[in-house]
């Protein structure tokens, strides 16, 4: 029996056109009814989730999300649970790195503004603070000074240029962060005990859910930390190969009702 779902959001829950399919509401909607846990599990902030967690009617204190790719749990409310940022050192190497090879790249705060240095600021950054309902700012770290709360930085740039130093920044930052290619234009930076899976973890134990008890839904490689973790592994057919490997069972894409597939075979009861 499945007592709680963890999706992801981008190319997941959310159709290749950023919206919800009709079917994805409903289903989810009926689970709800059924008291099973909806979490969405986001690279997001709160607030460039917020929007479909209204459309979901997902929207009480005892209801969860996990943001910034598991660095944040919290309510849907805004109650946090836990929270793990990066070093400001951490934060100063990478704004060093981006500047001195020509990547884009930004930070997100506790409070979901998307910041950069890069004066040239990418299109995928511009993008990423829409998506997000952020504001987005330049700004050094010696302008926002070492009180600034960092949650995690985003190398946001052209997939052919992530794709030439994704390695390179694996190796350099890799050792001491949790670094993670989270879609083909964002490689991120977080602390070394954030991803999905812990998050994940930390919230069934306060919720006194077994691992068996959890289904998770993904696409991508920032998705198998969680379905390492949940007793069944579902992704997309529109996932990437690496986030395959892990399935327990591979749904329709995002746009042929692939959600509506995975609730209707393991979660909802007839």
């Amino acid at each position: 029996m499945i007592r709680l779902v963890a999706i992801d959001v981008d190319d997941t829950l959310l159709n290749s056109h950023g919206v919800l399919l009709e079917s994805t509401k409903t289903v989810i909607k009926r689970a709800i009814s059924q008291q099973v846990k909806v979490v969405l599990c986001s690279g997001r902030p709160l607030a460039g989730v917020k929007h479909f967690l209204a459309e979901l009617g997902i929207t009480t204190d005892n209801q969860y999300v996990i943001t910034f790719n598991g660095a944040v749990i919290e309510s849907v409310t805004g109650k946090k649970l836990a929270e793990s940022g990066l070093e400001f050192s951490i934060y100063k190497e990478i704004d060093r790195y981006s500047n001195k090879h020509d990547i884009a790249y930004n930070i997100v705060d506790a409070d979901s503004q998307i910041i950069t240095s890069n004066h040239n600021v990418s299109w995928v950054t511009v993008v990423q603070a829409w998506e997000n309902r952020a504001g987005l700012l330049i700004r050094t770290p010696t302008e926002l000074g070492e009180t600034a709360q960092v949650i995690k930085a985003v190398f946001a740039d052209e997939k052919d240029k992530l794709d030439q130093v994704e390695k390179e920044i694996i190796k350099k930052f890799g050792q001491k962060n949790y670094v993670v290619r989270a879609a083909d234009n964002f490689l991120e930076v977080m602390h070394q005990d954030v991803n999905k899976g812990n998050a994940l973890k930390i919230l069934s134990k306060k919720l006194n859910i077994s691992a068996n008890e959890i289904m998770a839904i993904g696409d991508e490689r920032n998705d198998i930390p969680m379905f390492n973790f949940a007793g069944i592994s579902v992704v997309m057919a529109n996932g990437s190969a690496a986030a395959k490997e892990y399935a327990d069972y591979v749904t329709e894409s995002n746009d042929e009702n692939g959600i509506e597939q995975a609730f209707n075979k393991f979660v909802l009861s007839k």
